[in-house]
């Protein structure tokens, strides 16, 4: 029998649990796929949990604060989207059981502010106990076969099998663009998705690579200055209209021959300022074309206005808003432009033979569109893996290590509480067994068997150990050797922003939504009431 408090908690418990319990079989390496169809019916299939929730439409109030917890994860660390929500989720499974403990109808605020209460205190010894359990830090970022090292548990959890591959790719087009003064940012990654070949035939390029073609003859260019307008290239256009009146063949030949004088003209004046490569980012005229091929400059059209400055951006250019003639500052510079095929799709490559070029394209091959959105996804995760790296290069163990050890201390510090609130501190530590859990269940092995052997290891001061999902048993080894490495910063705003979640659900007892009232409807009327029945 529930109290109306206990009724109103439950219910938002209950919708947390199922949000948290579909991403909860896509957790870790073996974790299954979840195939979503969104509001315009794409398809996407995945074990991500970002795009699960991003493409859901969450309508429960109460579990959309774990989505919001989800996405505050995905914005800070760029990974660990499904810790935040499967521990959340756990935390609220066990109040649940608290609030169920059989006590009378007048003490259940009180019970729930207790177990608030003990899981603050819980979650603010974690993070203090949390440095305790670092292992190792990165060394050095501007060494790709470190920095892939310490990629590859990012990585192997959406491309089990692919990460050694996938992870040398990223921490190559991570180091090549880190700058000296370490602040790294992600947009500079680029990523290129064209059908056919295999995984393994994918590549990274120094500068940008675009899905078009060029629109004159000229295909190649060595040593590139580049001309970058927003205007189309195309003669200047009146503001105002204006009607010419032609008398004679001899006045409207002139008429059209003053047009392209003019055009010769600017064309000239672009070709004569040094550039041979002229990017825009409107349509490209007939006439202009013409005397862009008579000139020899390359002509690219990019329609998208973030390309456009993203390209700005690489080759150090400046975009022009009309067809006057670059100075050299306002001119890009790269080693070459050039036409190539990559199976059947043409592609232009702005590429920077200098290693530390401003931006990095990474050229993924897949034979479907769905397994390269799935390996751009990885791309995502392990990039965003190396900005927490140069941001905090402390690393802990993975597969279950950290949170095994933070259970069993957790568990001895709520011994040491006297009040009731010791309980919720203990459930808390309890909650952390739901990701070696998690990552045994989906790996088709005994969770129950996997979660003793851990904490008899631990009991032995051995903290670097976790579940081995690689063996067919139930097996554990030491993560630190075998390379398994979570980010500290992941860890450490993943219990924070899961424990926020399940304080606020759990704060709410009532949730008043503003729609308009009930009652019956007004009569809707005769729609044809003025037209004549004998018609």
């Amino acid at each position: 029998h529930f109290s109306g408090l206990e009724e109103a908690v439950y219910r938002n418990i209950q919708a947390c649990k199922e949000l948290a319990q579909t991403t909860r079989t896509a957790y870790g390496p073996n974790g299954m796929n979840k195939m979503v169809i969104n509001h315009l019916e794409k398809l996407f299939v995945t074990n991500d949990a970002a795009t699960i929730l991003r493409e859901l439409e969450v309508q429960h109030p109460a579990a959309k604060m774990l989505v919001m917890a989800s996405h505050m994860q995905e914005q800070e660390v760029g990974d660990g989207t499904n810790f935040v929500l499967v521990f959340a989720g756990v935390l609220l499974e066990l109040a649940e059981d608290l609030l169920r403990m059989g006590l009378s109808v007048s003490e259940a605020s009180y019970i729930l502010l207790t177990v608030i209460e003990g899981y603050e205190k819980a979650c603010k010894k974690a993070l203090e106990i949390l440095p305790d359990l670092v292992c190792c830090s990165a060394k050095n970022l501007r060494d790709v076969e470190e920095v892939a090292s310490l990629l590859h548990t990012s990585v192997m959890s959406k491309q089990y099998g692919n990460e050694r591959f996938l992870a040398k790719l990223i921490a190559q087009a991570c180091v090549s663009i880190l700058p000296d003064s370490g602040h790294f940012n992600v947009d500079n990654i680029r990523v290129c998705k064209i059908v056919g070949a295999g995984i393994s035939a994918s590549s990274v390029l120094h500068g940008m690579v675009f899905k078009k073609e060029t629109e004159g003859d000229v295909t190649s260019v060595k040593d590139a200055k580049i001309a970058v307008y927003s205007c189309p290239f195309d003669g200047m256009i009146t503001e105002t209209k204006g009607t010419v009146l032609i008398k004679n063949a001899e006045e409207l030949m002139n008429f059209s021959k003053g047009e392209e004088n003019l055009m010769d003209l600017q064309v000239k004046a672009i070709a004569d300022s040094g550039a041979n490569v002229v990017v825009t980012g409107g349509k490209v005229a007939d006439m202009a074309l013409h005397y862009a091929n008579k000139y020899n400059l390359m002509l690219v059209r990019l329609n998208s206005k973030w390309d456009l400055r993203r390209l700005c951006k690489t080759v150090g250019a400046t975009a022009l808003p009309r067809l006057t003639p670059p100075t050299l500052e306002e001119m890009g510079h790269c080693n070459s432009v050039y036409l190539s095929e990559v199976g059947d799709t043409q592609v232009v490559v702005f590429k920077h033979e200098k290693e530390d070029g401003a931006i990095s394209t990474i050229l993924i091959r897949g034979s479907t569109d769905n397994l390269m959105d799935d390996i751009e996804r990885a791309v995502d995760d392990g990039v965003n893996t190396f900005k927490v790296l140069t941001r905090d290069k402390r690393l802990v163990p993975g597969g279950g290590a950290t949170e095994i050890e933070l259970a069993k201390q957790i568990t001895s510090y709520g011994e040491t509480c006297p009040g009731l609130d010791q309980y919720a501190i203990k459930k808390f530590a309890e909650a952390f067994e739901a990701i070696p859990r998690a990552l045994a269940e989906n790996s088709g092995v005994k969770a129950n068997e996997v979660i003793s052997k851990l904490y008899a290891v631990h009991q032995e001061g051995k903290k670097n150990v976790g579940f081995d999902i690689e063996a067919e048993a139930a097996a554990v080894k030491d993560m630190l050797e075998a390379g398994v490495l979570d980010t500290y910063l992941g860890k450490f705003w993943g219990i924070k922003l899961a424990t926020n979640a399940a304080v606020t659900v759990l704060r709410v007892d009532q949730i008043i939504m503003a729609k308009p009232a009930g009652g019956p409807k007004p009569p809707s009327g005769k729609k044809d009431w003025d037209e004549d029945q004998n018609d």
